[in-house]
């Protein structure tokens, strides 16, 4: 596990659009600014081996009617579309991701990458965003959320009558959804690709562009609380205890050392609503 500190953001310093432009000023009116000073953690065991800042911005999908009617709904099918509500709440968080690096949370990059879960609500919610952003919208199958099995489709109610404590042990860890998944095998998979994101960011930056970076992962609630619960360290027990609303934002700042691997990633905010 990495060594994980939940701290504030940085202290703002002077960051630079991905193509180099500075923040303050007019992209296209303005030419490619000095390379920023190398943004630098106070708990890192060696500064010098740290290259800049990737930003991961965890969005889950708007709501469905199963969200609605309260019911499980899992990876392991496609799933329901948006409802009504939840394409407004979409096209909400699309906006906040724009509002990044621009009007709000000034200390951070752009997001320019937009990668989602391959199920139709996600891809709904990252089709919103990649439209706002200008960016095309990648899919990755480590994002979809856990499998419920023979619970998909059910309330927890309907589960407590067939199954009694079963869900109260599923939620802490302790077992898999009958025919489905474990909640730690969730943050395996998940926390797997923000590992494969760090590499792939570290080696862009040792390539000559060492700049932070921003990237918007858009997926589900028990696939967003176990990638959080990664970054903290917390026990998968625990992990239930988070809980990001349909259509919030979840923002971890991953330290990645020159070899691509992850040094501390620092919660920066968990569930910011839409508005």
């Amino acid at each position: 596990m990495t060594d994980t500190q939940v701290e504030p953001p940085v202290p703002h310093r002077p960051h630079h659009y991905d193509d180099g432009t500075d923040l303050g000023s007019d992209p296209a009116a303005s030419s490619p600014a000095p390379a920023a000073p190398k943004v630098q953690s106070p708990f890192s065991p060696n500064e010098e081996d740290l290259v800049a800042p990737l930003t991961v911005v965890l969005v889950r999908h708007g709501v469905t009617e199963m969200t609605t009617s309260r019911r499980m709904s899992g990876g392991g099918v496609p799933g329901p579309p948006l409802s009504a509500p939840g394409r407004v709440q979409a096209a909400k968080a699309a906006d906040a991701l724009y509002s990044m690096g621009r009007r709000t949370w000034l200390q951070l990059p752009h997001v320019t990458r937009v990668i989602a879960s391959p199920i139709i609500r996600t891809q709904e919610t990252a089709g919103s965003i990649g439209r706002r952003l200008g960016a095309h919208v990648e899919t990755d199958d480590r994002l979809r959320e856990v499998v419920f099995g023979e619970w998909e489709g059910l309330t927890v109610p309907e589960i407590v009558e067939r199954d009694g404590d079963a869900i109260h042990a599923w939620r802490g860890a302790e077992i898999a959804a009958p025919g489905g998944e474990a909640i730690a095998d969730v943050g395996t998979r998940t926390w797997g690709l923000v590992r494969e994101l760090a590499a792939t960011h570290a080696a862009e930056c040792l390539a000559g562009r060492d700049v932070p970076r921003g990237l918007a992962l858009v997926s589900h609630a028990v696939a967003i609380k176990s990638t959080v619960g990664m970054a903290l360290g917390m026990d998968p027990a625990r992990w239930g205890a988070i809980w990001p609303s349909p259509a919030s934002q979840s923002i971890l700042q991953v330290r990645a050392r020159q070899d691509g691997s992850i040094a501390e990633t620092h919660v920066l905010a968990v569930g910011i609503p839409v508005e």
